[in-house]
């Protein structure tokens, strides 16, 4: 499939862009303003070569009068043979590292680059950062990778209640990106989970069990004056999420 597309793809760019050769060849050829000079025609023709990306995929041969081009059939024929084929190499000795693994490394990338993008921009956000002195900003740097070591902990025992896929399969060994799993797709098109609670990302999540409070409750009877803490009932929701992370929340209401 991905060899079929590939093909279909270079050969829909070759097309388009001898259909601008040909319009090309006729202004050379035109009787009236026609088009001469190596270096005109030649601007013309990379034009069409910078947008399409197809340079290597051509002999040129441009004149003061004239211009012509023939296809690399060879090159193209070399490149068919590799359509839908994908080579990762690596510098690890094969005894340290087989294929599975390291194809599983080589994917394993995407989840350093989420890591990245959370720790730098969407949730921690560890710039800027307002400190001069070495020593605290190294302990900034330290407290938003603890940060993240936390974060990530709450997603995998969260993730029945968030857009996250539960079955993604850690042996899945195709190079190209794996397809979220039947469970993963009804949660996005429902937006509920299978227990009928509402998804949410996790940052809304979080918003939502920070409306658990702790109040302090004061109150005056014959008897006498009486102070208590009572934390608010959790929702099915927030109770849910609680669960999830072995947290025992005591209700006094």
């Amino acid at each position: 499939m991905i060899a079929a597309k590939n093909k279909k793809q270079r050969e829909g760019l070759l097309q388009i862009a001898e259909e601008q050769f040909e319009l090309i060849i006729k202004a050379t050829k035109r009787e009236k303003r026609a088009l001469k000079g190596a270096d005109k025609i030649a601007l013309r023709v990379g034009k069409v070569l910078n947008k399409y990306k197809i340079n290597k995929y051509y002999n040129l041969d441009i004149t003061d009068s004239g211009f012509s081009y023939e296809r690399k059939q060879e090159l193209i024929s070399e490149e068919i043979a590799l359509d839908g084929v994908y080579i990762l190499r690596t510098s690890v000795d094969k005894t340290l590292m087989d294929g599975f693994e390291v194809v599983k490394a080589y994917k394993s990338l995407s989840s350093v680059e989420e890591a990245f993008r959370c720790y730098k921009s969407i949730d921690l956000k560890v710039r800027p950062i307002y400190h001069y002195k070495g020593d605290r900003v190294k302990a900034h740097i330290f407290l938003c990778m603890l940060a993240y070591y936390v974060e990530w902990h709450l997603k995998q025992k969260l993730a029945s209640l968030l857009f996250e896929d539960e079955e993604i399969d850690d042996n899945y060994q195709d190079v190209i990106k794996a397809s979220r799993s039947d469970s993963a797709v009804a949660k996005d098109r429902k937006k509920r989970t299978e227990d009928n609670l509402p998804v949410h990302s996790f940052r809304t999540l979080l918003e939502d069990l920070g409306t658990i409070c702790l109040n302090t409750v004061e109150c005056t009877l014959e008897s006498g004056k009486y102070v208590f803490d009572k934390i608010t009932r959790p929702t099915e929701l927030q109770q849910k999420a609680l669960d999830l992370l072995s947290i025992s929340s005591i209700c006094t209401q």
